[in-house]
């Protein structure tokens, strides 16, 4: 597994990349809220079902009623435990900047939620008996990666692999054996209680927004290192 901790990549448009502080602060928040409330079930609340969202199921009378169609949205703000939000929130930190960087902060967030409710959709349709609920931004960061990968593909990116190997790879290499292997698990399997259709939902809107939020001049496949 590989874990990036910073990349080359600097700014070249904004000073400071608030619309990832604004949802570092807002996943961080919920999670200590979520937790704080865990006896409320929040992930039944504010998690996406996709049995729920298709109108096959309800939720029980004693659980806060989120309308459906928002779960897709309020889902990418919970997460399961501290390891699932610093694991999301690493990604979001790491790659995230550069994205904001190419299409202005308003973009950035709006790009994010629809990654993220794309990604939620995705699993949806992939699973639409299920009654488990889906949570965490791993969604709307996986948009956020493809995104990076069509900007930035020759960028060096600085990391650990199996946790304490420090590498410097190119970032076309390692986030496009990344890609390949989300896409791999949802059509083949892996683990069961990971969202791998979520991934790949989130991978695909993100590849399509970029195109259409970066700002005018914004080059893709960039060959620069910075």
């Amino acid at each position: 597994m590989f874990l990036p901790l910073y990349d080359q990549a600097g700014y070249r448009h904004i000073k400071r990349p608030l619309g990832v502080y604004f949802i570092l602060a807002a996943n961080i928040l919920t999670f200590v809220l979520s937790s704080a409330l865990s006896a409320m079930r929040p992930e039944l609340s504010f998690g996406l079902i996709p049995a729920v969202v298709f109108g096959d199921a309800i939720l029980p009378a004693n659980v806060l009623q989120t309308p459906a169609f928002m779960t897709p949205f309020t889902s990418v703000f919970l997460h399961v435990d501290l390891e699932h939000i610093l694991g999301n929130m690493l990604f979001l930190w790491v790659f995230g900047d550069n994205i904001e960087d190419a299409m202005g902060t308003p973009r950035f967030i709006t790009f994010y939620l629809l990654c993220g409710g794309c990604a939620a959709m995705a699993h949806a349709l992939a699973t639409p008996s299920s009654v488990a609920p889906l949570i965490g931004a791993s969604g709307a960061v996986s948009g956020v990666i493809a995104a990076y990968l069509l900007l930035h593909p020759h960028v060096r990116v600085y990391g650990l692999v199996l946790k304490w190997i420090p590498v410097a790879v190119k970032a076309l290499y390692v986030i496009a054996a990344w890609i390949a292997l989300q896409f791999a698990f949802a059509i083949f399997g892996g683990d069961p209680n990971v969202g791998w259709w979520a991934h790949v939902g989130g991978i695909v809107t993100g590849a399509i927004l970029i195109v259409l939020f970066k700002r005018p001049g914004v080059v893709l496949l960039d060959r620069r290192l910075d």
